[in-house]
């Protein structure tokens, strides 16, 4: 009546699988007897998940080379092997759905995706000192969730690298590298049962093939944010960047293709430094020169820990002390011969590192000084797309300098910058090379070849549809641009005032400076100020006065005034924003000198209405354009004087300049160097010496000595107004003696 049911085969398994250290300690002491060749030599196989019971395994053909003569023999080496294949095959139901939580909390985001997303984080800022050091939030295993049978596997081997001896340690390294590491999975596996520990601990023996194996692991596990900061933790860096010293070449390249994964946070990069790590690196980069004809091995070695050397200071430049480390230890002429290169896989980590400290004003002036712009424009031409954005970014930075703009010219760099436009599906890259486009524009001379090469026409295309960092730039390059009245026209028969009038209406401020400044450049056109009236573009641009970025004012301000000058009926349309003027009068009250002069350009163009100086004038502009009287700023003291030149003309607003102290100090601006300052002043004084008192102030301060040179000028402004300031005070002498002797 009884039926007897035999025992589920797997839980025989199950207990032979909780035995796992029993016999670890005690293995044969042969291990040690057994020499090994190719231990580390990494399987290209995608890991094979857990296969039925009842297929026969088979030993991994990675030990059949291994070297250890009496393997098969051995019991101990058996016992590895035939529990690690017993734990491919078998994982019990119970671990399979986990009650209870591995021993740390595995955290999210895949890795393959962080990399990707911190390498489009380096293109945006030149320097990353400040980059976020925050923890991503964990996430804590679900208590029923499943976990995958290679978790289990890997932690088995992490017990037998901490109980076994030298060879046991090897072959379950070895063992290890045969999962696919890149899988959070596996990663988390290792640190979760205090495998990071224990590798760690291996870098600090004195076996050379423990190191190897433990750094090869650690370079494919450091890919995750969070092993990253738990390496550090554990003092994995430091120990690392001894092995910087080591003899041996291949631990060499380890260790510092390891740091490079490390030292992607801020903490990290500081432990390098002050551990003396990157002078170490960059010594790694002194190799035989790279176009060197029948290279021996020893030779084609030490390229190879070049580059990886280059590869960890990529990792380091992204802290601002660590690019003058780098230029102290002498690293810019070693990364200026590794240049020459003409391996992408070294050129790569080498521009990459230059085109980050190329944020640094001393590394700047080295690449040009250093000829590296030569080798950059060279490198824009290859087929290497990352190479092309970071050398494309490098020139951005670089080229501020009108030098450094002209040798790009001269190197023949704008055809293939204007060509790598066509290129808009890889974003990365073309925020690169638009910048380099914007840098070039700033010379003249550029803009004409690009004008040849098609490229303006280009990047109007470009002003729909892409992300703000390629727009920043495309809308720089097309404001210097139209700097020339040739290219003001091709932008409107191409469609290009358009998009730029609807940008006005975005968020970005550096977008925002940027197309105010190209709007700003076409409306020096009458055709193309019809075309941004009829858009609504004044109205957007004063909208923009309120902006709560100074550099986004001054640049609206900036664009205002060739609206104003170039529209049909200019005093009805500033009349017709309601609080428009007020808003303007109010900006004068600003810290930022670039908004003052900016705003008192505008306020000049205004005053031409008399109606709305009428207006402004009643909005107090006398006694806030008197308060900035006294600035040494010669910008600024050219747009206020003539601000005040053109404010006189409406009423009483010559005595009023007087009562509230403004003579004074514009007599002094005669005195500046520059010659618009003079233009400017010598206008403003003859309006306000119309009014006695003020004739009386000027002649008090000297002025009559210092406008007689300025008769004599080849400009004829200048010489007219000096003339007649001085005509007036005469006058009101002649008056006063005529009246006082009768």
């Amino acid at each position: 009546d009884y039926t007897f049911f035999e025992e589920p085969t797997y839980e025989k398994h199950y207990h032979h699988m909780e035995i796992v250290d029993a016999e670890d300690v005690g293995q044969s002491q042969k291990f040690y007897d057994y020499s090994e060749k190719n231990v580390f030599e990494k399987t290209k196989s995608p890991l094979v998940k857990s296969k039925p019971i009842d297929k026969k395994l088979e030993p991994s053909l990675k030990w059949k080379n291994v070297g250890l003569p009496a393997f098969q023999d051995d019991k101990a080496a058996n016992k590895v092997i035939q529990e690690e294949k017993e734990n491919r095959s078998v994982v019990p139901e119970s671990k399979k759905k986990a009650n209870i939580l591995p021993p740390g909390p595995i955290k999210g985001q895949s890795v393959s995706k962080r990399k990707v997303s911190e390498k489009s984080d380096e293109i945006s800022e030149s320097s990353s000192e400040s980059e976020e050091d925050e923890e991503e939030p964990e996430r804590h295993q679900e208590g029923n969730t499943d976990l995958p049978s290679e978790y289990w596997q890997i932690q088995k081997l992490v017990k037998y690298i901490k109980g076994g001896n030298q060879t046991a340690t090897v072959i379950a390294l070895c063992s290890m590298r045969d999962f696919n590491l890149a899988q959070e999975t596996c990663q988390l596996a290792i640190r979760d049962v205090g495998g990071l520990e224990v590798l760690i601990n291996l870098l600090d023996t004195e076996e050379i093939k423990c190191k190897i194996g433990s750094l090869k692991i650690l370079k494919e596990i450091s890919q995750n944010s969070q092993i990253r900061r738990t390496i550090a933790d554990f003092g994995g860096l430091q120990i690392m960047v001894k092995i910087l010293d080591s003899p041996d070449k291949d631990l060499k390249c380890l260790a510092a293709e390891t740091i490079a994964n490390v030292a992607k946070f801020k903490r990290a990069r500081r432990t390098v430094r002050q551990h003396g790590g990157i002078k170490r690196l960059v010594g790694l980069l002194d190799c035989v020169p790279l176009g060197s004809a029948n290279l021996t091995p020893h030779q084609e070695k030490d390229i190879e820990v070049a580059r990886c050397g280059a590869l960890a200071l990529w990792s380091c430049s992204k802290s601002t002390k660590n690019k003058e480390a780098i230029r102290r230890a002498g690293g810019i002429p070693l990364l200026a011969r590794l240049l020459k290169s003409p391996h992408a896989n070294m050129l790569t980590p080498v521009v990459g590192t230059l085109q980050e400290c190329a944020s640094e004003p001393s590394y700047r002036l080295a690449i040009k000084t250093e000829r590296m712009i030569e080798n950059l424009v060279k490198n824009l031409s290859g087929e290497n797309e990352e190479l092309q954005m970071h050398c494309a970014s490098a020139i951005f930075k670089c080229a501020e300098d009108e030098e450094t703009r002209d040798l790009v010219r001269h190197h023949g760099g704008l055809q293939p910058l204007a060509t790598l436009l066509s290129n808009s599906e890889n974003k990365e890259l073309l925020a690169a090379v638009t910048g380099a486009i914007w840098k070039c524009a700033i010379s003249r001379e550029n803009v004409t070849k690009f004008r040849e090469y098609k490229a303006i026409e280009t990047l109007v295309l470009l002003l729909t549809d892409q992300p703000e960092e390629v727009l920043v730039n495309v809308v720089g390059a097309l404001g210097e641009c139209c700097q020339e009245p040739a290219n003001r026209a091709i932008i409107r028969k191409c469609g290009g005032i358009p998009p730029l009038v609807n940008l006005l209406t975005g968020t970005n401020k550096a977008l925002l400076v940027n197309v105010t400044k190209a709007v700003g450049a076409c409306a020096t056109e009458p055709e193309n100020m019809m075309i941004i009236d009829r858009l609504d573009g004044v109205r957007l641009l004063w909208s923009l006065l309120k902006n709560p970025h100074p550099a986004v004012q001054a640049s609206a301000a900036w664009a205002i005034c060739p609206c104003i000058e170039n529209a049909k009926d200019a005093g009805e349309m500033v009349r017709s924003f309601v609080g428009g003027l007020e808003l303007i009068v109010n900006l004068l009250k600003s810290e930022n000198k670039e908004v003052l002069a900016s705003v008192c350009a505008a306020i000049t163009n205004i005053a031409k209405d008399e109606e709305n100086l009428a207006v402004i004038t009643d909005h107090g502009v006398v006694p806030l354009l008197s308060k900035l009287a006294n600035t040494n700023n010669d910008k600024l003291r050219h747009h206020l004087a003539e601000a005040i030149s053109r404010c006189c003309m409406w009423g009483s607003n010559r005595i009023a300049f007087g009562e509230t102290k403004a003579v004074a100090p514009l007599v002094r601006y005669l005195k500046s160097n520059d010659t618009s300052v003079h233009r400017a002043t010598a206008q403003a004084l003859y309006q306000l010496s119309e009014d006695p008192n003020n004739c009386i102030t000027m002649h008090e301060n000297g002025v009559v000595k210092l406008l007689l040179g300025m008769v004599g000028s080849t400009d004829e402004t200048l010489q007219e107004a000096a003339a007649g300031c001085i005509a007036n005070i005469r006058r009101l002498a002649l008056a006063t003696e005529k009246a006082k002797y009768g």
